[in-house]
């Protein structure tokens, strides 16, 4: 920008050299002042874009010094932590890593005897529960024996034969259904005869013609079958219409 500055007041001024012979005083100071404004705004610009380059120039050395110190910082940083490894005593750390892996022998040996002590009350908790398995099934029955005893005690009692019978018939209805509702408590079901024949069930031991009966139909059950909750524990012997 100087070097066109220069230029063009050069050229301007020898322009006005050139025709000074010709014009006079009122017009040479307007051409002065008009020069003097352009030379005024172009001094003006590049005082201007010197400014900019000056801050650029300014802001790139910060950048560079920022650099620099961040530079030195993290030297410095990484020196002393060298100096403080250096500066470590060998037998110390040893000692400190000697003492973390007797706790951790420690800790496993705790852990481990737990771990025992758990498997063997599990152990002992299993066998107790297969062993005494029957233990409310048994409790369960315990009044059905003792339902039995009053029937075997009421036949020495003094009464006609006639009395005696139909006493020990309603003690034994009364036992077989406090039986047969321990055993339902229990999921023990009978086999009803009313259900439709199935093999998985039923043991079909005879076949008779029967006109009332469509085939395969039970007609008669000659000894009850028992169920446990789903699985069978005796079939059913029955008699089927051919």
């Amino acid at each position: 920008m100087h070097y066109n500055t220069r230029i063009f007041f050069r050229e301007q001024l020898n322009s006005f050299k050139t025709n000074l012979i010709y014009l006079d005083s009122t017009i040479l100071i307007n051409i002065y002042k008009e020069l003097l404004d352009i030379v005024t705004l172009n001094m003006y610009n590049t005082l201007i874009l010197l400014e900019k380059e000056r801050e650029n120039i300014m802001s790139d050395k910060n950048m560079e010094n920022e650099n620099l110190q961040n530079n030195e910082d993290l030297e410095n940083s990484n020196a002393s932590e060298e100096e403080t490894q250096t500066e470590a005593n060998p037998e110390d750390e040893f000692e400190l890593l000697k003492k973390e892996l007797t706790e951790l022998k420690d800790k496993y040996a705790r852990v481990h005897a737990d771990f025992d002590n758990i498997k063997k009350r599990l152990e002992r908790e299993k066998y107790t529960a297969v062993e005494y398995a029957n233990e409310k099934f048994a409790k369960d029955m315990i009044p059905v024996v003792d339902s039995l005893e009053m029937a075997l005690q009421s036949a020495n009692a003094d009464a006609s034969p006639e009395e005696l019978i139909e006493k020990l018939k309603e003690g034994i209805e009364l036992t077989l259904k406090q039986f047969t509702t321990a055993l339902e408590k229990h999921g023990v079901t009978m086999v009803s005869h009313e259900e439709p024949f199935d093999p998985n069930i039923h043991n079909a031991v005879q076949s008779v013609d029967h006109d009332e009966i469509e085939s395969g139909e039970i007609v008669q059950t000659f000894q009850r079958g028992y169920k446990y909750k789903n699985r069978p524990l005796r079939e059913a012997m029955v008699v089927v219409a051919n």
